[in-house]
């Protein structure tokens, strides 16, 4: 299992622009194959450190993960959220299940 996160902080941090960033982020709802679940949250706490909103999204697999990178339904949310966005940072990570005796 592939966890991507993802973390945005907007240049505009207005709760009218992070709300429209949030609705265009939880469009991607069942519109990729490779998408096993998505989940999109707005921060709490507005402190100088937090960023606005994060991501997390579950693939079977890294070339899952790369074929939503690529997918057109993607691409357009990523350029939006490119064109608002002050900066970004992820996390890519495989989660590996070691039976325990």
């Amino acid at each position: 299992m592939i966890t991507h996160i993802v973390f945005f902080k907007l240049k505009d941090r207005s709760k009218e622009s992070i709300e429209k960033a949030y609705d265009v982020l939880n469009s991607l709802q069942g519109k990729i194959p490779e998408l096993l679940s998505l989940e999109i949250g707005m921060d709490l706490l507005h402190t100088e450190r937090s960023y606005d909103l994060a991501l997390t999204a579950k693939f079977n697999s890294l070339e899952d993960l790369q074929a939503y990178q690529v997918h057109p339904v993607h691409v357009e949310v990523a350029n939006y959220i490119a064109s608002v966005r002050e900066s970004v940072v992820a996390v890519d990570y495989e989660t590996v299940y070691k039976e325990i005796v």
